[in-house]
């Protein structure tokens, strides 16, 4: 059975880091296009960032350039998202995702149940 199992969010006072977690299980991460989106209340969901499966390229959301890494390790099936200089606005259910095609959009194949940030003094 495919899944993919978010974990690391948390609590983190603004200015800190968090590095989220998402453990693949029924299939192989390598032939994917893999994402992280996040939605915040009130507010609609929204990609953070993704690795293409055509060339490995990396793509950021505006909001996170500079703060924000995706990488993923095959040996060990997972996909990461290192967050550091972390901002209240940042606050939001983080989901990870991953799609047959070569790119990420709002429509990926699978989705995980999401890990919850917070960004709070």
């Amino acid at each position: 059975q495919l899944q993919l199992v978010e974990s690391g969010g948390g609590l983190v006072q603004p200015g800190g880091s968090l590095r989220l977690s998402c453990a693949a299980s029924g299939f192989t991460l390598d032939y994917y296009a893999i994402g992280w989106f996040r939605q915040a209340p009130g507010k609609e969901r929204e990609g953070v960032s993704c690795i293409r499966s055509s060339d490995g390229s990396t793509l950021y959301a505006d909001s996170v350039k500079g703060r924000f890494t995706i990488s993923r390790d095959n040996a060990k099936n997972t996909m990461y998202l290192q967050m550091n200089s972390l901002k209240p606005e940042d606050t939001a259910v983080y989901y990870c995702a991953v799609d047959r095609g070569y790119y990420c959009s709002r429509s990926m194949d699978y989705w995980g149940k999401g890990t919850l940030v917070t960004v709070s003094s």
